[in-house]
């Protein structure tokens, strides 16, 4: 790639950035400010996932990448509205967008990228301590969907009970977390488990070359997000999510942290 096309790319990069804190900041201000605000800032989110990880890879293999983590986690979301598995039984409301095949709002494909690329990223850095080991992969690939888990932990609450964005049904389990059911967690895990499955082989970069310097740009989106979350829940009065939010923002932020320093 030649220079010009890096610092294009790069000024690409920050400007991204920069659009997705001030649509964030709206987002918790002025939230009725612009009607697709939330369209615009899960946008923005989106191609920052990308930009950053086209930072250490190839395009062709980011788009491929997220094509798959698309395809697999679109489907799989449409597979449990038409038949409640992997997620549970859930209704999409108009409020999250227009559906692709009448079946899934468009939002939830970026939703899944921004959600995978970027837990890769936080587990990546909490990890560079044992990059040189034989397990390195399992544990990246085992950690990735247990954040991504976390991911949709936080998220719940305030797609499901503030914006409104989708409606789940009652189930035969005693517990539920804002209306889901641990049947959809398990399903977040199973799938996210069979995207990195498909994705990783795309993700590893093949060039040699010495260990690259720590990228915080995941973990601060991942941490954007957490954050979001609990700020719109906390101004809906959901403490109990605020509490949790903030315990896995702190635990992701001092093991990525951690592993970055060496």
């Amino acid at each position: 790639m030649s220079l010009s096309a890096i610092t294009i790319q790069k000024g690409f990069h920050w400007t991204i950035l920069a659009a997705l804190g001030l649509t964030a900041l709206a987002e918790i201000l002025a939230p009725r400010v612009c009607e697709n605000l939330d369209a615009l800032l899960l946008g923005f989110a989106f191609l920052a996932s990308l930009t950053t990880l086209a930072r250490q890879l190839p395009w062709q293999n980011v788009l491929l990448a997220a094509g798959i983590t698309a395809l697999i986690g679109g489907a799989a979301h449409g597979l449990s509205a038409r038949t409640s598995i992997p997620f549970g039984p859930l209704t999409f409301n108009e409020t999250a967008g227009p559906k692709l095949f009448d079946c899934i709002p468009w939002t939830l494909p970026l939703v899944w990228i921004v959600a995978l690329f970027n837990s890769r990223g936080v587990v990546r850095l909490a990890l560079r301590p044992w990059r040189k080991t034989t397990n390195y992969g399992w544990w990246l690939i085992g950690l990735t969907a247990g954040l991504a888990v976390a991911f949709d932990l936080a998220l719940e609450p305030v797609a499901a009970q503030v914006k409104h964005f989708w409606l789940w049904q009652p189930t035969k389990s005693p517990v539920s977390w804002y209306g889901a059911s641990p049947l959809n967690f398990l399903g977040w895990a199973f799938v996210a488990l069979l995207i990195l499955a498909f994705s990783t082989p795309s993700l590893i970069k093949k060039q040699p070359g010495g260990p690259s310097k720590p990228d915080f740009t995941p973990l601060a989106l991942w941490l954007g997000t957490i954050g979001l979350c609990a700020v719109i829940s906390a101004q809906a009065g959901l403490w109990l999510a605020v509490a949790v939010d903030a315990l896995l923002a702190g635990l992701a932020t001092v093991f990525a942290i951690r592993g970055a320093k060496w």
